[in-house]
């Protein structure tokens, strides 16, 4: 074992070990411990927050609650992974942080500005978001370079400033050669790349991504789960990320927030104290092991509970 690898060990395996402080720290599941699990900041230190976030659906007199309340904050530069089952509210939340959808009771803030003002989004805040998806959403008569500019022609970047940025992007994602491709020509993680790309195309100060791999093969995915890495570092942007897999949600995150199947709540917060850029080497080490061990008991948990209980996660 290399030196590094052994200092990058000692540092999982402190964060995952139960004196470990406030990076070793694993919330009770609220339903198992009758308490209500926060991830409020302290006053100040969060560039996105949700305080009391509960959201219920209504179809054919039918009423879901996806989500009950939820408080978290969310760091500047921070990278966040949101994982849980399937119908846990993952998307839902992730939906709501990007204002797509309003929470049926509490407040999400981005930057200190609440994001609805009554029935209507605020401009300001909605400018700090930069949205990625698991379908890349190209247009397929568009190149490459044209897919990255959109945004900034719908806000009328005259041609030569958009072509500047398309091609600062692509070397930036590792598209360097394909700026006059078509979607059709990509592979699916280069569509993908484009699409992040297109994301960051006005400088968004958060980018919120909605399992953009998970259509990807497993050494696509991996690659990927790399490159984002280098990106989030090269564009200090904060990261909000959603996923079911465990092992990318523990390698890409610096908190990984655990959601019980439905209604969605936090079950627990994982800190994951790793030095970055992080190798692929780190899911080997004993301390990644044992926060997806760890992680895979609660969810196996949750599954078994509301099994008990004769419901379904879906």
């Amino acid at each position: 074992m290399s030196a590094d690898t052994a200092r990058r060990t000692e540092r999982f395996a402190k964060a995952g070990s139960p004196d470990g402080g406030r990076d070793g720290a694993i919330a009770e599941d609220p339903a198992l411990a009758g308490l209500r699990v926060s991830g409020s900041l302290p006053d100040g230190e969060a560039e996105i927050e949700l305080r009391g976030v509960s959201k219920r659906f209504s179809a054919r007199k039918r009423e879901t609650l996806a989500l009950t309340d939820i408080d978290l904050g969310i760091r500047k530069q921070e990278f966040v992974t949101l994982l849980g089952q399937s119908g846990c509210g993952k998307t839902t939340m992730l939906r709501i942080l990007a204002g797509l959808t309003q929470p049926s009771t509490g407040e999400v803030t981005i930057g200190g500005r609440p994001l609805w003002n009554g029935d209507h989004r605020d401009d300001e805040a909605l400018r700090k978001l930069g949205l990625v998806f698991q379908d890349a959403n190209l247009f397929p008569w568009y190149t490459v370079e044209e897919n990255i500019a959109l945004p900034l022609l719908l806000r009328k970047v005259d041609k030569t400033e958009r072509r500047r940025r398309s091609h600062e992007l692509g070397e930036l994602v590792g598209l360097q050669g394909f700026e006059k491709a078509l979607p059709r020509e990509l592979s699916g993680g280069m569509r993908q790349r484009v699409a992040i790309a297109r994301a960051l195309s006005y400088n968004p100060e958060i980018l919120l991504m909605d399992e953009p791999f998970g259509a990807l093969d497993a050494i696509t995915r991996d690659k990927m789960n790399l490159e984002l890495q280098r990106i989030a570092e090269a564009t200090k942007a904060t990261v909000v990320f959603v996923t079911h897999a465990i092992a990318e949600a523990v390698f890409l995150a610096d908190r990984v927030v655990l959601l019980s199947a439905r209604p969605g709540r936090i079950r627990s917060i994982t800190h994951v104290d790793a030095p970055r850029p992080r190798s692929l080497e780190v899911t080997a080490e004993p301390g990644f092991q044992e926060k997806v061990l760890e992680l895979r008991r609660q969810l196996t948990e949750d599954e078994e509970r509301v099994g008990r209980e004769g419901g379904v996660s879906e």
